[in-house]
């Protein structure tokens, strides 16, 4: 793995809905960072097995959303 990239844990509820997920900008839900995230790094997502998730995404980019989304308020 190379070191400019981020992994970006996400778990699941047991209904679906995104409960945890890492690097999340504090303006963002935990939802709407996963679909930030989907949004723009669609290749990048691993489903593991347990209600959990991974995407793997280099540092830069993920500084370049955070700042991106930094105006937008969690609903």
């Amino acid at each position: 793995m190379d070191a400019d990239t981020l992994l970006i844990h996400v778990r699941y509820g047991t209904d679906g809905t995104v409960v945890e997920i890492s690097e999340r900008p504090t303006s963002l839900s935990p939802h709407q960072w996963y679909a930030a995230l989907c949004d723009r790094f669609p290749d990048a997502f691993q489903a593991l097995a347990g209600g959990r998730g991974l995407f793997r995404v280099g540092k830069s980019k993920i500084e370049a959303l955070r700042a991106e989304t930094s105006t937008v308020t969690a609903a």
